[in-house]
């Protein structure tokens, strides 16, 4: 399962540098995103319930307490049988010293990937994932253990960000709690707890507004409700193109672009499936692990789609979306369909033409936006969203975009083509782009799919050795 969604996946060499890459992708390859396992008892693993810290580079668990049955039958009570739970956390440092200020926005982003992958490596075996959103960030610190000052010392802190249920089962039952008893996490934090985090740097620059963000953003007790749901769209999806590449191998072998040919196409087929894909049906991995209703829209720039015209469309994706985003941008948009798209599939070309230079010119003139077979901005229902919601809602909008890159990468890589995310872009010249004003939508994430260029110089070396794997 961890294997699967947050190890390594690969090492690479360029002389005497060599360095990791892991299954779920990370801003820079900085990784600020670390794991935990709540686990009851199991034979040949450890023969107490226990709360574990993933640590990738060894692929192993390290026990940071252990509890009574009686306190894991109270903690998982409701839930089927043989559930257990995952926590995520981010170090903000460990992106802050080379994005600044951005570091809170990518730490969110990669909680997406991370989710993203951990449903997809749950569904390889038969499991569901799905978020407790009931859950507070005060119950996640104490049940992972982040809470506890003496365990860090110097040591950066660790943020809070969820907490899923992994259950052996689907689909997912619809009464299935979406908290846990907050006595049991106050037995489980009084335990004795073992080990002390690593100290990452000793330099730090201060980054004052990401605190503040952070603090700003903290989630009390309490869920979002689940009005406008995506289980309006249809259940399955359109057909598949006759891929065979196995899931293991389409995971293991993701990476993210550095660069693009500018030449290299896409199917029209393709293309429609891989957007099909990010529809957030509530009954289809990665998205029924959010559980909630989906916020996020994508405006594409198409450069290179076989039969299809480029220029700028939308991807809306809620069942009663259109209406509201053709109110809020250009009256001038046709809104039309393209040749040939299926018709459960909400996508829209709203205007003809070579839109190369305006895609990388909006992804901070990052040229890999518009070499590519296409790229997007994920634009998020926003200030009506937060102040009806709260505004830690703000987080989950962008853990909503990185679902949706991750089932991009993952997509990309089974059509033979590569991608990547874009953190960096113009904000208000996206907005131009699209016709929208004011906050009530907010570009949040690029990502850019076409021929990758390959960097010749490099190594490719494996993971783990043998013994660490089948050990």
């Amino acid at each position: 399962f961890f294997e699967l969604s947050m190890a390594i996946s690969a090492w690479k060499a360029l002389h005497e540098a060599r360095w990791a890459l892991r299954i779920n992708p990370s801003s820079g390859n900085l990784h600020p995103t670390e794991g935990y396992l709540i686990l009851g008892a199991v034979k040949g693993l450890h023969d107490r319930p226990a709360v574990f810290h993933y640590a990738p580079q060894e692929h192993v668990l390290e026990r940071r307490t252990e509890f009574d049955a009686e306190v894991w039958n109270q903690l998982v009570v409701g839930f089927p049988p043989d559930t257990f739970l995952v926590g995520l956390s981010s170090i903000h440092w460990r992106e802050a010293w080379k994005y600044g200020e951005r570091a809170f926005r990518y730490c969110q982003h990669d909680v997406g990937h991370a989710l993203g992958a951990l449903s997809f490596s749950a569904a390889m075996q038969g499991w569901s994932v799905r978020m407790l959103d009931g859950v507070s960030d005060a119950q996640v610190a104490s049940l992972l253990g982040l809470d506890r000052t003496a365990d860090y010392e110097n040591a950066e802190r660790e943020h809070p960000d969820l907490l899923v249920a992994v259950v052996p089962a689907s689909p997912l039952s619809e009464s299935m709690p979406t908290d846990i008893p907050n006595e049991a996490v106050t037995e489980i934090a009084g335990g004795d707890w073992v080990g002390k985090a690593n100290q990452l740097s000793g330099d730090h620059e201060d980054w004052e507004i990401i605190d503040a963000v952070a603090d700003a953003c903290i989630k009390p007790v309490g869920g979002l409700d689940h009005e406008g749901s995506a289980s309006q769209f249809p259940s399955g999806p359109i057909e598949g193109d006759g891929r065979t590449a196995s899931a293991s191998a389409i995971i293991r072998g993701r990476r993210s672009a550095v660069a693009m040919d500018g030449t290299t196409s896409l199917s029209a087929e393709a293309f429609y499936l891989m957007l099909d894909r990010v529809l957030p049906r509530v009954d289809r991995t990665p998205f029924c692990s959010l559980a909630s209703p989906a916020l996020v829209h994508l405006g594409l720039f198409v450069h290179l789609i076989d039969g299809i015209p480029p220029g700028v469309y939308m991807l809306v994706r809620t069942a009663d979306g259109v209406a509201k985003m053709k109110a809020a941008m250009r009256s001038e948009f046709c809104w039309e369909r393209p040749p040939d798209c299926p018709d459960t599939l909400p996508l829209f070309l709203l205007g003809e033409g070579d839109v190369r230079s305006i895609a990388w010119r909006v992804s901070c003139d990052q040229q890999i936006a518009g070499a590519s077979a296409f790229s997007c901005g994920m634009i998020a229902e926003f200030e009506p969203r937060l102040r009806h919601f709260g505004a830690w809602l703000y987080r989950r909008l962008y853990w909503e975009t990185g679902l949706i890159g991750q089932v991009l990468y993952l997509e990309a890589e089974a059509a033979g083509r590569r991608a990547t995310g874009i953190g960096c872009f113009y904000d208000d010249p996206v907005h131009d782009v699209f016709g929208l004003t004011g906050t009530d939508y907010q570009s949040l994430y690029h990502f850019t799919i076409g021929g990758a260029v390959e960097d010749t110089r490099l190594t490719t070396l494996s993971p783990y050795p043998k013994e660490v794997v089948n050990r």
